[in-house]
């Protein structure tokens, strides 16, 4: 009831009354009256005038069920919202939703991860209050070798929630999100599938958003949204851009199930477009320079001999070769 009550008062501009939210919800006025007092408590600035009803003022920075809930416009992703302040990592908490049968589009969210994960199987810092920290479970019907595009398409969404506020974002093939070359955001994809068939996906989204201080190992590279522009951010609000745009760009890669609708905007998108990059797969070491993804999300490098090869994502690392990006 939380939630609908937040999304009613959200979408009022003026004072919505008890009956009114009585009728609308079937509840009694007394049931109202602690729904509006839990709001406050958690931070909300509620006006209540006798009379004319409620309105709300203010919404603090948080990331519950409730708060997400009543910001998402979406048909099914990040529905339903599933939170808990503090988890191992929200993708563990995923898969083992979906082993327990969770639907399609459940979207796990943390105020913390003590446990934190990125690829290759690198901690990520977790701070509390600070962080987006969420997964989403998607059970696709497609072939087992497409999943690894999902990362992707994740990653374009991102860029829209990101970049909407801030300037200078740009995507760091496969799953890294940047803004001026410095990372705010990964995403680690991981899939329970036989040889032909996908029992679930589980995209992990790890965003920096008001995160001001970074241990010391990772201080050169990462940074946050409040830290490259001094504001700070309301997280749901992103949360919600950003699974608006992931049911979006989700559609399309279903449609083709490959990146052929994304390429062209995924490539304007792509920080290391036509700059010289160092490549490490299988023990091997290259430079070349990259020019673009192809439709199923291999980074396209020319090498200096003038040969062109496709990186596939996995245990391979690509960066630039000054530095990060």
């Amino acid at each position: 009831m939380k939630e609908k009550i937040l999304k009613c008062l959200r979408e009022k501009e003026d004072y919505v009354s008890g009956q009114e939210l009585c009728r609308m919800l079937d509840v009694s006025r007394t049931a109202i009256w602690k729904v509006m007092n839990q709001l406050k408590d958690e931070g909300y600035v509620i006006d209540a005038v006798k009379n004319k009803g409620y309105k709300l003022i203010q919404t603090p920075d948080i990331v519950t069920a409730e708060e997400v809930d009543s910001l998402l416009e979406t048909e099914w992703a990040g529905h339903p919202v599933v939170y808990e302040e503090e988890q191992e990592s929200t993708n563990q908490t995923a898969k083992m939703l979906a082993e327990q049968g969770a639907s399609h589009g459940t979207m796990v969210v943390a105020e913390r991860q003590v446990s934190g994960r990125g690829r290759r199987g690198r901690p990520w810092h977790s701070p509390k209050g600070s962080g987006i920290w969420m997964s989403i479970l998607l059970r696709p019907q497609i072939h087992p070798m497409s999943a690894s595009m999902l990362t992707l398409v994740a990653a374009m969404a991102v860029y829209d929630a990101i970049s909407s506020r801030v300037e200078g974002c740009a995507i760091k093939w496969p799953n890294d999100i940047v803004i001026n070359g410095r990372k705010v955001c990964g995403i680690l994809t991981e899939m329970s599938s036989e040889l032909d068939n996908i029992h679930y996906v589980v995209i992990g989204i790890g965003i920096n958003v008001n995160t001001d201080d970074f241990p010391e190992d990772i201080a050169a590279v990462a940074a946050s949204m409040h830290v490259i522009t001094g504001e700070y951010y309301k997280r749901a609000e992103i949360i919600a851009d950003v699974w608006k745009s992931f049911e979006k760009y989700y559609d399309q890669f279903l449609q083709t199930e490959n990146l052929s609708l994304m390429v062209e905007s995924y490539n304007q998108r792509l920080v290391n477009m036509r700059r010289k990059v160092y490549i490490e797969e299988r023990g091997s070491q290259y430079e070349g320079t990259a020019c673009g993804i192809d439709s199923e999300g291999a980074l396209l490098v020319e090498k200096t001999d003038g040969t062109r090869t496709a990186v596939i994502s996995g245990e391979v690392s690509v960066r630039g070769v000054l530095g990060y990006v």
